[in-house]
Order: C-alpha cells, then sequence, then structure tokens
C-alpha cells in the first residue's frame, strides 16, 4: 500500500523540479516564452517566404514587359512559387535553423512532461 501521506505532498516541489539552463528552476512561464520565440520564428519565416514569392512574381511580371512580352499573373505567380522553394533554402537558412531549433526544444519539453506525467501516472514521485 502507498503512503496516503506522500501522495497528498504538491509534486512540484524544488527538489523534484527539473533544473532550468540558467540555473533556476523550470516554471511554466519558460515553456511559454519558447512557444512564444517559436511562434515569432515561424511568423517571421513565413512572412519572407511569402514577400520572396510576391517580389519574384513581380519581377516575372514587369521584368519581360520592357521588352515587349506580356506574361499572366498565374503563370508568373506560379513560377515565382517554384523559384522561390529553393531560394528560400538558401536566403533564409538562419531563420530556418532557429525555427528548426525551436521545434526541437517544444519537443523535448513535452516529451520530458509527458514521461513525467507517465511516472506520476504509475505512482512514482522521484523518491
Amino acid at each position: 500500500m502507498v503512503n496516503d501521506e506522500r501522495r497528498n505532498e504538491p509534486l512540484d516541489t524544488p527538489s523534484q523540479r527539473t533544473p532550468h539552463p540558467h540555473g533556476e528552476g523550470a516554471t511554466a512561464a519558460d515553456g511559454q516564452a519558447g512557444a512564444g520565440s517559436l511562434i515569432r520564428d515561424v511568423a517571421l519565416y513565413s512572412v519572407a517566404r511569402l514577400a520572396l514569392v510576391v517580389v519574384l512574381t513581380l519581377l516575372i511580371l514587369y521584368v519581360p514587359r520592357a521588352f515587349g512580352v506580356e506574361i499572366p499573373l498565374l503563370v508568373a505567380a506560379l513560377f515565382a512559387v517554384l523559384i522561390a522553394l529553393p531560394v528560400s533554402l538558401v536566403l533564409f537558412a538562419s531563420l530556418r535553423r532557429r525555427v528548426n531549433v525551436g521545434i526541437a526544444a517544444v519537443d523535448e519539453r513535452r516529451r520530458t512532461e509527458r514521461a513525467d506525467l507517465e511516472k506520476r501516472m504509475r505512482g512514482e514521485n522521484g523518491r
């Protein structure tokens, strides 16, 4: 039989917290800050890629007009998307790496929280 006193103890005591990389206890605000920067990085990367598609579309539309060639907007947009795919991998490599690191950090935090929850559900509380 499990000791009832231990069941009623709070599970998030300072001795049971996972150490934070900066030396303090991990809090929910740390997870939110990580998720916030990830959202910002993903939004920035998406906006940068869309801006690249718009710039390429405008170039494909108006550069040939200087030589008397008309290109339909849909065709220009399609070519811009196809060209932007590999170009954005090179131009925005550092931003893409930041997004990947952020996703990995969020995945690791969720994996740790899930393992902790499963451990608590089995009745193991780290003592």
